[in-house]
């Protein structure tokens, strides 16, 4: 058994875990917050065609933000998992 490495996976495993409640309680934030928008957007008068594909495009850009962030952590933290698992291999 290998402590001080089987510790660091640990502690990793906790990390990410925590990162990825985090992010979806964030999601789900933001997905009610889009909601609340698009309903206040269709109700707003003055609202034009134009404004709403505005805020829509906004929308679009910011949810493929989010995404490319969330696969960029879960790239980073599989290198971190592929190192640990490595390390210590050959002793």
């Amino acid at each position: 058994m290998n402590y001080p490495k089987d510790m660091a996976k640990q502690v990793i495993q906790f990390y990410k875990t925590t990162f990825d409640n985090s992010f979806s309680t964030m999601v789900m934030l933001q997905e009610q917050a889009e909601k609340l928008m698009k309903t206040f957007m269709d109700q707003a008068p003055w609202m034009n065609d134009d404004a709403r594909k505005v805020l829509d495009q906004w929308t679009g850009v910011y949810r493929k933000g989010r995404d490319d962030y969330k696969k960029a952590m879960d790239e980073g933290y599989k290198k971190v998992e592929d190192f640990f698992s490595k390390f210590g291999q050959g002793s």
